[in-house]
């Protein structure tokens, strides 16, 4: 019997479930951390396979796959120096991998074609330094920049309503060096939306790739960024893919998880069955246990570090 039963504490923590439901915890101490994929059409979906990157004598990426099909929230995890941007920028197109494959609507993606994947493909980096004064509704306005040869048939229209998406709208005439980091964080989002905002011609999804898209908000507004994704998502069909730090977040919002530690991938599947206490205590080196949130959504309570494990580095 898992020892959690005989705790008080641990049996009051699922005293709100349904008659009957298994409270994930109690399958922690048979961990499944199994590679699993959904099956996609052909043409469809972000897939990457067997992904490595190299920088001189250090392996960032080894052997990562990843699938992640349009209208799905997807969210990279892993602690510091894991490789969680270097697959994203991989997956955007922004660098070339030394080995394996990334494919985005059944087509190959290298750096030669960010051009073309940037109609239906927006990337958010860490870093979105701006080198002139503009407003905010003028660097929101730099996300058509992709279909200036194919506009829009309301090019204005679309930008507000990206601002108003992300709750900048009231700032449009405003100077973004005038603004807070996490207000700029809600700008950047929006010109990265504003650029994918309508379906292509052709009919292909779009993708949305995030890195930290949380970094620099409030508690309040990382739950509305995500929200505000995640419902883009089951709404317009755009795929989603977000590097995260907080794994409550990603247990709320994502659909799916894929998790790093030293460029090699550990698990992947439903954020329920992967970011469970005993990946949590290996990969981040932390104390974790799972409780259900008011509306079920199971969460982790982290505590104090652990003593590091045989031959692990802490960043």
């Amino acid at each position: 019997m898992n020892a959690r039963l005989l705790d008080a504490d641990w049996r009051s923590a699922c005293g709100e479930l349904p008659c009957g439901e298994r409270p994930l915890w109690l399958d922690d101490d048979d961990e499944d951390t199994a590679l699993d994929a959904p099956a996609l059409p052909d043409g469809a979906g972000l897939c990457a396979r067997g992904v490595g990157v190299r920088a001189g004598s250090s392996t960032l990426l080894q052997g990562v796959d990843l699938q992640l099909a349009p209208g799905e929230v997807g969210a990279i995890l892993g602690p510091n120096g894991a490789g969680k941007s270097t697959l994203l920028s991989v997956l955007a197109g922004l660098r070339a991998p030394d080995s394996g494959q990334v494919h985005l609507n059944g087509l190959s993606v290298n750096p030669l074609q960010v051009h073309a994947l940037a109609r239906h493909r927006a990337v958010l980096p860490q870093e979105t330094a701006v080198a002139f004064d503009f407003r905010v509704q003028e660097v929101v306005e730099l996300g058509r920049y992709p279909h200036q040869r194919q506009p829009s048939k309301d090019e204005a229209a679309i930008v507000r309503a990206a601002m108003q998406a992300t709750g900048v709208a009231a700032m449009a005439g405003r100077s973004l060096a005038s603004l807070s980091g996490g207000e700029r964080a809600r700008v950047q989002l929006a010109r990265v939306m504003a650029q994918i905002w309508e379906p292509g011609a052709d009919g292909a999804p779009r993708w949305l790739l995030l890195d930290e898209p949380t970094a620099a908000l409030d508690l309040r507004h990382q739950h509305e960024t995500l929200c505000t994704v995640q419902r883009w998502a089951r709404e317009q069909g755009v795929g989603v893919l977000a590097v995260l730090h907080d794994p409550n977040l990603a247990l709320r919002y994502a659909d799916r998880v894929w998790v790093l530690d030293g460029g090699a991938l550990q698990a992947s599947g439903h954020p329920a069955r992967v970011l469970r206490p005993a990946l949590v205590q290996r990969v981040w080196q932390v104390q974790a246990g799972t409780v259900r949130a008011a509306d079920g959504v199971p969460q982790l309570l982290i505590a104090a570090a652990v003593p590091l494990l045989p031959g692990k580095d802490r960043p």
